[in-house]
């Protein structure tokens, strides 16, 4: 007997209102493993029965060598010619983003949780999306190739800007951490994998094509294992416990108020340049977007001495969730107008 066509009523509704907002399964997972480190922390931690962490690691290089695998030299060469719109998507990505932050840093650094200020400070210094940024600026009927170009080139310049400005960042705060040590694995375990991707190129560039289904689900496996195990050694450790429901949801208005502050001044200086509608919808969407990949699998290498990487990862998830959401409804608005 076909069931009632009601009974799915609500799970269609569902569906249709995380498609409009934007939101994919992926986002729903990541939930459900922070939520799955709350009540069943035990695997997760440092002295668990199965060495969740050492398979993180294993993986976390082997998505940077896929990433070099992906990486075309000659793409990137004959993508240098917009080199206006190349400086100000870049410039945003790793100048305005970390300016903006070192501001209220400065004044109001003293008030909340540390752990949240360099999470935030963190989120601000990393690259910009790949898969997300194109998706969007295809939706908005934007430059594709720029979107392309500027994806690709931001994840190879985070490779290196990202763990200098966090140097400059762990080097000033309290702690005295190892940055000789966090460089030379850093080295080993994020650029070397990605040199020796970018060697292989030619070689294996097109098996990343022909298995590029696989290796999505292969990146989004590493990250939920590293959220999973981020979020069960703070859960462990308490690092939450000082945290009302308040205070993620300020954190929460402050990722808002920093996409919607980069977003605007990416549009005023658009505008001041002339861009193109093309040009200026892939401003907006490659320059405002931040990595959740290279954010997640980044912090096992500069923050493994922390026991709070779960709070210093939860301003990046906030700003990824939202970043989907707003983005979405505005590509949309720039496609109605296109047509």
């Amino acid at each position: 007997m076909t069931p009632a066509p009601h009974k799915w009523k609500w799970y269609r509704a569902l569906h249709r209102a995380r498609t409009r907002m934007g939101l994919d399964s992926f986002v729903l997972l990541l939930v459900g493993a922070i939520l799955l480190a709350r009540y069943w922390p035990g695997p997760g931690v440092s002295d668990g029965p199965v060495p969740l962490r050492e398979i993180a690691d294993f993986g976390v290089s082997l998505i940077f060598f896929f990433y070099g695998l992906k990486l075309s030299p000659q793409e990137l060469r004959s993508g240098l010619a917009n080199w206006r719109l190349h400086l100000v998507i870049q410039g945003a990505v790793f100048v305005l983003f970390p300016l903006l932050i070192l501001a209220p840093m400065h004044w109001l650094g003293h008030l909340g949780n540390p752990l949240f200020w360099m999470g935030t400070f963190y989120l601000a210094a990393l690259p910009s999306t790949v898969s997300s940024s194109v998706v969007m600026v295809s939706i908005a009927r934007g430059n594709m190739p720029a979107a392309i170009f500027n994806a690709s080139i931001s994840s190879l310049l985070g490779v290196f800007i990202t763990p200098l400005w966090m140097g400059l960042y762990l080097a000033t705060s309290e702690g005295g951490y190892d940055l000789g040590h966090i460089f030379l694995k850093l080295s080993l375990q994020v650029l070397l994998p990605v040199v020796l991707g970018l060697a292989l190129h030619h070689r294996l560039g097109n098996w990343t094509l022909r298995h590029r289904n696989a290796l999505k689900w292969f990146d989004q496996g590493v990250i939920l294992l590293i959220v999973y195990t981020s979020f069960c050694t703070s859960f462990a450790g308490d690092m939450f416990a000082d945290q009302s429901a308040g205070t993620i949801v300020g954190l929460g208005v402050a990722m808002a108020v920093i996409y919607f502050a980069v977003y605007g001044l990416i549009t005023l200086l658009g505008r001041w340049l002339r861009f193109s509608v093309e040009d200026h919808i892939a401003a907006v969407f490659c320059g405002s977007k931040k990595s959740l990949v290279h954010g997640t699998v980044m912090s096992k290498v500069l923050f493994s001495h922390l026991a709070g990487v779960g709070v210093v990862l939860l301003p990046l998830m906030l700003y990824h969730t939202l970043q989907l959401i707003f983005a979405s409804v505005m590509a949309t608005r720039f496609a109605k107008r296109s047509s």
